[in-house]
């Protein structure tokens, strides 16, 4: 079919010409928005390795000394104040991290998860301390 020059077929030249033009601009907007959220997983893939690779493992044994986060600290509990509760002994592991501990100071037993429990590490040992006792410069 020929088109003639009347104005009724100029005009569906030109609609015509303008959807497929808004089609392929579409299409251009649909692929940068592919690349975008592909661009975007990756992106998230490799942040979760990287944060992954930095949690540190903790490896708990039964008759464990540990120390128990305080969880109900209050909105300022103070700068001293020590948000770890304890020593706890652990007394059981079970497989899906958690763990039962006991207190040393009241015999209460009670599960946890094993992210709010840290290694207890006794004091410094006062053995080998040296004293010196400071002096007044002599000018």
């Amino acid at each position: 079919m020929k088109y003639s020059d009347e104005p009724d077929s100029l005009c569906t030249l030109s609609i015509i010409e303008l959807i497929v033009q808004e089609v392929f601009e579409l299409d251009c907007k649909n692929k940068l928005e592919e690349d975008f959220l592909d661009n975007l997983e990756i992106e998230d893939k490799e942040t979760k390795v990287f944060h992954y690779a930095r949690i540190s493992k903790k490896n708990f044994t039964v008759g464990q000394k540990v120390l128990l986060q305080h969880s109900k600290l209050k909105f300022f509990p103070g700068k001293l104040r020590s948000r770890w509760l304890g020593p706890h002994v652990i007394t059981k592991i079970f497989a899906n991290g958690a763990v039962e501990i006991q207190s040393l100071k009241t015999n209460n037993t009670f599960k946890v998860n094993d992210h709010q429990l840290k290694e207890y590490r006794k004091g410094f040992q006062t053995e080998h301390v040296e004293i010196m006792d400071l002096e007044d410069p002599i000018l």
